[in-house]
């Protein structure tokens, strides 16, 4: 998990969208984050501090001091404590004071007391996000170091259509997740993914393939977009989402996947075959679906382009191939039979033997070999969490490479 144990300050100031923040703060303490919730008098009036208080385990602030007990809120101690700060959602009154410094609530205090990176969500109707001043302040506040999360396009609540609605909490987390998951030596690096399952079609309405979700190679992508790399997905059949900056190639058959993988192959500096393609597929496919009788069906299978060897041929010197292997006996044997057969730098074995691990599952167990002879095993974990380990390995072995 990223953002676990990361310190977010969430600054939440006077905006219908006020409401999205207990689901925000919700999804923040689930990846394990450390919340604390700073809200002006005008927030109070959209959500009420006992839910953010409820959510985030912690108190709510809004004042410089308690009133019952005279306690100061130290706006210093809470900008110093904070790892990133989060204004969501930012209303033109409160994108206005912080761009030019007007410190008259404990919100505005502690962002002009922060040294760590700040975000600005801003939520408002369209006119007002269009309006110059609103244009300048935000100009000023990203010229001097802060982040913007741009709002999206749709209904607000004057009911007009337009850019003013604010970024919705998983694509907040996304950006934040991102921000702490930056890598230098990924910066730039071109990976190239391919994952699920190919269909290999009999008729119109039959085809040939397997239960791969794809969830492995999704979470791969996720995790080298996160990081700072260019990511292209070649994936086959799936019902999934990825990150809108991941170049996202739907695919179905395996011809159409090695046409994909081909055409991209020879810029990537990392290639990762995570995808579940066919080994064989139908000799002819009907063009009329095939009626049902007494009689049995055979139906001739041929063998499918084996993309992962052909283009580890095509390798060039710089390029890094990462493979799978999927095995049910004598797994490392033939996942080191595979690591040479394919020109394989790195190879990720799986055993169904497993449980917990394989297709289908949100967890993985896996064993990454490399060709250096390293082995190294992992415990069975969430396939977010695997995909970490498989970038990080992926990190060492360009390190040890280029020593």
């Amino acid at each position: 998990m990223i953002l676990k144990n990361k310190n977010i300050l969430i600054g939440v100031s006077g905006s219908i969208a006020a409401y999205k923040i207990a689901s925000l703060v919700r999804l923040l303490v689930k990846e394990e984050a450390n919340v604390k919730v700073i809200m002006t008098d005008a927030a109070k009036t959209f959500i009420t501090p006992l839910t953010l208080a409820t959510l985030s385990k912690n108190p709510v602030l809004s004042a410089f001091s308690a009133d019952e007990t005279g306690q100061w809120n130290n706006h210093v101690e809470l900008g110093l404590w904070a790892d990133l700060m989060l204004i969501a959602p930012a209303s033109a009154n409160t994108l206005a004071k912080c761009a030019n410094g007007i410190c008259d609530n404990l919100l505005v205090a502690t962002y002009l007391s922060a040294r760590c990176a700040v975000y600005f969500a801003p939520a408002m109707d369209l006119d007002m996000y269009a309006h110059f001043s609103t244009k300048n302040n935000l100009k000023l506040l990203t010229e001097n170091g802060n982040h913007l999360i741009e709002p999206n396009e749709g209904e607000l609540a004057s009911g007009l259509e337009g850019k003013g609605r604010m970024a919705e909490p998983e694509e907040i987390v996304s950006v934040l997740e991102a921000h702490f998951a930056q890598n230098p030596a990924l910066k730039g690096k071109r990976v190239l993914i391919s994952a699920g399952p190919t269909q290999e079609d009999i008729d119109p309405v039959r085809y040939i393939s397997n239960h791969s979700s794809g969830k492995m190679g999704f979470e791969i992508a996720k995790a080298f977009a996160l990081a700072g790399a260019d990511v292209t997905l070649v994936a086959g059949p799936n019902s999934l989402k990825t990150l809108a900056k991941v170049n996202n190639i739907g695919v179905r058959s395996a011809a159409e996947m090695f046409a994909a993988m081909a055409e991209y192959h020879a810029d990537a500096d990392i290639v990762i075959f995570s995808a579940a393609v066919a080994d064989y597929k139908p000799k002819t496919v009907a063009d009329k679906k095939l009626k049902k009788n007494d009689a049995e069906m055979f139906v001739e299978l041929e063998r499918t382009q084996d993309i992962a060897g052909f283009l580890g041929g095509k390798k060039n010197g710089h390029q890094i191939h990462v493979g799978f292997a999927l095995e049910t006996n004598d797994e490392l044997q033939n996942a080191k039979g595979k690591l040479d057969r394919k020109n394989f730098d790195m190879i990720v074995l799986n055993s169904l033997q497993d449980k917990g691990a394989g297709f289908r599952y949100d967890t993985n167990k896996i064993t990454i070999l490399d060709k250096l002879g390293n082995e190294r095993i992992f415990d069975l974990k969430s396939k977010e969490l695997v995909a970490e380990d498989i970038k990080n390995a992926v990190l060492e072995y360009i390190n040890h490479s280029t020593k």
